[in-house]
């Protein structure tokens, strides 16, 4: 296997197309294209399913994914190590989640982006168990968490920080400034991101936990959610740092009910894999970053 075609099949299955992979290895498309069958012929199986506009990796594409990157990794490394070459270089998928990529991680990418333009980051938006399986089938290197747990089985895992949540509402809520239960909160309109986020989903167990049915109103993203609630159209329950600037100009307010429950920023990695030199390094400045802001 020569290592252009795996260092090109490594960018088109982290990016699953052909013409952003081939934008961003600045080939053309039909070489793209070309340099995966030639893979796929050398090896005798298929490594993408073509699905019209689409692809997604086969079995075999599954497999060979972690060997290609590491393949890919210490190649760097001997490259590096045999030239003398001291600068941290590499691919870096990381798996993330909108309230951490937008609120918690521009220190760290911007320190990143700048202090070593040889690492390639690639960030995956995905949440919770989507990205613990990727991390456990090697299709992510790293993948921040925000959960109550913090121990996944097969990962490895490190706590960043322990994240604050907010239940607010529009200033002139009727349950501003007063006292009230988790009993009361059942009959407000409840709104709130897609499933999936830990805090939606254990804020959505408390609820249940009076007996009452319980509704949501989804938004899908925080901005919308928030603007939602300013506009006066219910509560939700969402990390402080997410509100921390409408807090402070005062178009929501938080509402006197704290969660039963702790969510923590983690960030994971599969159990027993053996970090590159610029994974190492991006944990320990996520350690430093991060946890400053906690």
């Amino acid at each position: 296997m020569e290592l252009r075609l795996l260092v090109t099949f490594e960018k088109v299955a982290t990016v699953l197309s052909f013409t952003q992979a081939a934008a961003e290895l600045k080939y053309a498309q039909s070489s793209v294209t070309g340099q995966i069958r030639a893979l796929e012929s050398s090896l005798g199986v298929e490594l993408f399913d073509r699905l019209g506009s689409r692809i997604r990796l086969t079995e075999a594409g599954e497999r060979l994914l972690p060997y290609a990157r590491r393949i890919i990794e210490l190649t760097e490394e001997a490259r590096a190590a045999a030239t003398g070459t001291e600068e941290p270089a590499g691919s870096l998928v990381v798996g993330t989640m909108e309230s951490l990529t937008s609120y918690r991680l521009p220190p760290l990418l911007e320190f990143f982006h700048h202090r070593y333009p040889k690492v390639r980051l690639s960030l995956r938006t995905t949440i919770g168990d989507e990205t613990r399986q990727a991390l456990r089938q090697g299709t992510y290197d790293l993948g921040f968490l925000m959960e109550a747990e913090t121990e996944h089985p097969g990962l490895e895992s490190t706590v960043l920080a322990v994240e604050p949540l907010a239940l607010v509402a529009a200033p002139r809520h009727a349950l501003a400034g007063r006292e009230f239960g988790t009993a009361d909160l059942v009959r407000q309109a409840l709104l709130a991101t897609e499933p999936g986020c830990a805090y939606r989903d254990l804020f959505e167990q408390e609820l249940k936990s009076t007996g009452e049915a319980v509704d949501f109103m989804e938004f899908g993203t925080i901005e919308a959610t928030k603007r939602a609630a300013a506009a006066g159209l219910g509560v939700s329950l969402l990390p402080e740092i997410t509100v921390a600037a409408e807090l402070k100009d005062g178009s929501l307010v938080r509402l006197e009910w704290q969660p039963p429950f702790t969510l923590r920023t983690q960030l994971a990695w599969r159990a027993g894999k053996r970090l590159p030199a610029h994974v190492r390094l991006f944990v320990e400045q996520a350690r430093r970053l991060v946890s400053e802001q906690g």
